[in-house]
């Protein structure tokens, strides 16, 4: 095994480790009440990362890789698994600010501390061909636990997406699509890292290196995060409580919520910008259980595309009837908060950019 290969690749990524590690774990954020939740998942991934820069410390300091193989394999995947737990409650915190309870925390925390045992077992007392099936187990334990967790962000991310797509007529959804993004990446990381500590010493590096790329994206994300935090906490806060509402039964206006609905349209009501559902409703006199489940039965969409349909059909009769509009007008006017906005979403339902479809009408 080349050592210094080895060593080098420690000593480039441990520092970066335990700054990410520590500036997650202590550094300050808006002194708002709404900000406690993404503190908290960021303490949870900074001690995550302190951990794992614990366990590349040990390797750097003792060497155990060269002493012990196996052992060191089995420590490397008991610290492993007590990070899978911390990843993920720091991710299901960004979702759902009860996810994690002392209940959850408890039993997590005793599943692991019998998992470290069993590899404690394996590394001092087992005979080579024993370790070996304790350590396959160990590691199909591993894999399934992370597939589990990973399973578990994603059904919760597809979940608030779905939400906001029925709530707001802003893509809210675009902002925590890095969770998505870096929960996939992770199991491929996860999957990855298990593979890459079975590497033969000599290729053992690159189990090291393969993390940092890794940890800057992650790091890189929560910084961007923060700008965009209060607007989507606020938008689940009030998600919840819609969805706390429940529809009960329709209200006794409701032969007449169609006609509120085309008059509110006909007002181009649709084009004032970040409208939610929730002030919609307010301006309907109705439940808002009952408007969404009703926009969703009778047009057929989410209330986030059915605005945007309109604001569509509005611009495209803005870019027929005054041709000199500059596209940033015809966004403003139509609703939309930015052009690239705009863009994106007219090309998604019309399959062409609006200045090509403006030409092409023209």
């Amino acid at each position: 095994m080349d050592q210094s290969l080895y060593r080098y690749s420690l000593m480039l990524a441990l520092p970066l480790i335990l700054f990410f590690g520590f500036h997650m774990l202590l550094a300050r954020v808006p002194e708002k009440q709404i900000y406690s939740n993404y503190l908290r998942s960021r303490r949870l991934m900074g001690v995550a990362l302190l951990i794992l820069a614990a366990n590349y410390s040990v390797h750097l300091l003792f060497g155990i890789r060269l002493k012990d193989v196996g052992a060191t394999i089995l420590f490397n995947m008991s610290t492993y698994f007590l990070c899978y737990w911390l990843f993920c409650s720091g991710m299901m915190t960004l979702l759902d600010n009860a996810y994690v309870t002392r209940k959850r925390f408890t039993s997590h925390l005793l599943m692991w501390l019998a998992y470290s045992a069993i590899a404690a077992v394996a590394a001092l007392l087992l005979g080579t061909v024993a370790r070996r099936w304790v350590m396959l187990s160990l590691a199909i334990w591993l894999l399934v636990y992370g597939v589990l967790l990973s399973r578990r962000i994603l059904r919760s991310y597809s979940k608030a997406l779905k939400m906001f797509e029925n709530t707001h007529s802003d893509d809210i959804g675009a902002y925590i699509s890095w969770l998505s993004v870096f929960t996939y990446w992770a199991i491929c990381f996860g999957v990855s890292c298990g593979l890459l500590t079975f590497l033969p010493d000599a290729y053992v590096f690159v189990w090291i290196l393969s993390s940092i790329p890794f940890y800057i994206y992650l790091y890189c994300c929560y910084q961007n995060y923060i700008f965009f935090y209060e607007k989507v906490e606020n938008a689940l806060l009030e998600d919840a409580d819609i969805a706390a509402d429940g529809a009960g039964e329709a209200p006794a206006y409701h032969s007449e919520i169609g006609r509120r609905i085309e008059e509110w349209i006909d007002t181009n009501g649709y084009c004032k910008p970040g409208i939610t559902l929730n002030e919609l409703a307010q301006a309907l006199c109705t439940n808002r259980t009952y408007l969404s489940e009703y926009i969703n039965g009778v047009y057929g969409m989410s209330y986030r595309d059915w605005i945007s349909d309109m604001r569509i059909g509005y611009a495209k009769r803005l870019m027929t009837d005054k041709p000199h509009l500059k596209l940033q007008e015809v966004s403003e006017a139509s609703g939309f908060l930015s052009v690239s906005h705009f863009s994106r979403t007219f090309s998604e339902k019309e399959g062409c950019s609006p200045a090509k479809w403006r030409n092409s009408k023209h």
